[in-house]
This record gives C-alpha cells, structure tokens and sequence, in this order.
C-alpha cells in the first residue's frame, strides 16, 4: 500500500469518514422519524440519534445510525420512503418515530396504524427487528381522540410483537425549560433524556443479534 492509500485508510478507520468508492460494511439502524428526531431547532451534532451514534461507538458497537428522518414527514410519508431505505441501508434495526404529525392533522387513527404496520411488516420482511416509538397529542385535541391516538401505538406492537416506547416525550412535553419556543419540540437540554429513553432499548436489540 503507498503512502496516500495508507493515509486514506487511517482517516476512514479513525474519522469515520465516508470516501468515494469505499464502501461502508457496517451494520447499521435505521431511524424513520420526524422533526422530533430531526433535531429540529437545534444544532444535528446536539440531536438525540447523533447522540446515539456516538454512544454506541463509544460501546463498542459497530454500527452506523442513519438518520432518515423529516420534519413534518407523517406515517404516509415514511411507508412512502421506507423501501427505498430498506433497500438502499439493509437495517438490522429500524426506529419508526412517526405519527405525531398524522395526529396534529386529524388522519384518521385508522389510517395511521394501516400505515404504521405497514412499515414495521416490510421492515421484519427485510429482516431488520423493530422499535416503535409512540407519542401523546397535546390535551386541547380532547380525551377521547388523544387516548386512542396513544392507543394505536399499543395495537401496532401488539399485533406485530415489536417492542414499544409508549410516549416519547414523556416527562419532557409538560416541563417548559425543555422545550423550545413552540412547546413542542424539545430543546438540546432534553436530548440525552431521549437519548437514554431511546438507547437503553436500542442497545437491548442489537445485543441481541450480536
């Protein structure tokens, strides 16, 4: 090997830097989310699925952390963009962080959770496990509608036996020094909460498959 081949073999090895022709064998998770996993409003270094990616380094796991997720983006959108990804990443994990924003637009729950366990069947057909991440409305949408909304969650990973984090914001949607401006999303100070919400179970998973 000549001298500016080794080079490049020690920036990819040690930088994690991705070069043109050189492909990246990692096995990796899949994050499908929303602005609350976009960093949205923050800086993407500050965002809790970089966090997770430097944790699991620092863990010794050799996986790479995609970060598919939009701002905005709904279950429509994500089941729209997952086969593409699918096939693209070959998941061993993927993160479905979706539905807040099919809420806050009145979908109907039962197209959300068509939708929803439409991406967690195609995820387990591609052989990646999955983790479903659930969330609660904010209460002026009403009881009723707000209870089932969480409850769709709960009958997806029920019926696909996938493991589920029920409320993602749990413990930050009501505390104001968390959350940004808007009281929706979460601020860099809320971060390494999602991050130990979130990582715990991601960890769990993969052992599993180590």
């Amino acid at each position: 090997m000549n001298s500016v081949l080794r080079w490049l073999a020690i920036v990819v090895f040690v930088c994690g830097v991705p070069l043109y022709g050189v492909a990246d064998t990692r096995p990796t998770v899949l994050v499908l989310g929303d602005s609350l996993s976009a960093a949205y409003g923050i800086a993407q270094g500050d965002g809790w699925v970089t966090l997770l990616q430097n944790r699991l380094h620092e863990r010794g796991f050799p996986h790479a952390v995609i970060n598919a997720s939009i701002s905005g983006e709904t279950t429509r959108g994500g089941l729209t963009r997952l086969p593409k990804l699918l096939a693209a990443e070959h998941p061993e994990l993927v993160v479905i962080a979706l539905g807040s924003n099919d809420g806050l637009r009145g979908t109907p729950l039962e197209v959300m959770k068509r939708q929803l366990a439409e991406m967690v069947t195609l995820s387990q057909a591609a052989d990646a496990r999955v983790l479903l991440i659930g969330n609660r409305l904010p209460p002026n949408y009403g009881m009723a509608y707000t209870d089932a909304f969480q409850q769709t969650f709960r009958e997806v990973a029920d019926a696909y036996d996938v493991p589920l984090i029920q409320f993602m914001l749990d413990g930050i949607a009501t505390d104001d020094a968390l959350l940004q401006d808007d009281r929706l999303h979460p601020t860099a100070a809320a971060q390494p909460i999602l991050l130990d919400r979130i990582g715990d179970r991601v960890e769990t998973l993969l052992e599993t498959r180590l």
